[in-house]
């Protein structure tokens, strides 16, 4: 059993499937989150009962996600490879001011094709939700980020993204779900 657990789990991430490989992570822990989001919410009374369609929401803005940060980590180890200080900085420069605009603005825009919601209710939503999530985002992926250049092998940068994603997304479905009078 553990060897065919071991021969899957290393054909996933070979590099002709990897790009399925990170979608599928991003698409199921998009939902996870939403789900211990939820769950919360109703330990607290906030909510009564889970929401199928918030969460197949949350997971179908995964998906894109998923394929923007595959396509960002193999362009940045194109681009900048090995494991100095300089590469590492850099590439911390590049995730924080780049990348990570990219992938809330991503979540923000699919979550708003998700909801049919007009012009006005989405730049809205931009005022109110992406300086929360990208202020949430410098607290969390920087040092996140450091292990996931320094130490790791590029073709497991997304599922360690999504291992550290996890705690992100119940925030994410939090800021997404509830209303912000400023």
């Amino acid at each position: 059993m553990i060897k065919k657990l071991l021969r899957i789990s290393g054909k996933v991430f070979e590099r002709k499937y990897l790009l399925y490989t990170n979608v599928t992570l991003s698409f199921t822990i998009s939902a996870v989150g939403d789900i211990l989001e939820q769950q919360y919410e109703i330990s607290q009374q906030t909510i009564e009962k889970w929401d199928k369609t918030r969460t197949n929401k949350m997971a179908i803005s995964g998906i894109p996600i998923g394929i923007v940060c595959h396509l960002y980590y193999s362009f940045l180890d194109k681009r900048l490879p090995g494991r100095t200080l300089k590469v590492l900085i850099k590439k911390l420069f590049i995730d924080q001011f780049i990348c990570s605009p990219i992938c809330i603005s991503t979540f923000l825009v699919t979550i708003a094709c998700l909801e049919h919601a007009s012009f006005n209710d989405f730049t809205k939503s931009l005022k109110t939700k992406l300086w929360r999530l990208y202020l949430a985002d410098w607290v969390v992926w920087p040092p996140a980020q450091v292990i996931n250049f320094y130490f790791l092998s590029p073709k497991f940068r997304v599922l360690y993204d999504n291992v550290i994603s996890l705690g992100y997304d119940v925030y994410t479905s939090h800021v997404n779900y509830h209303n912000y009078d400023d």
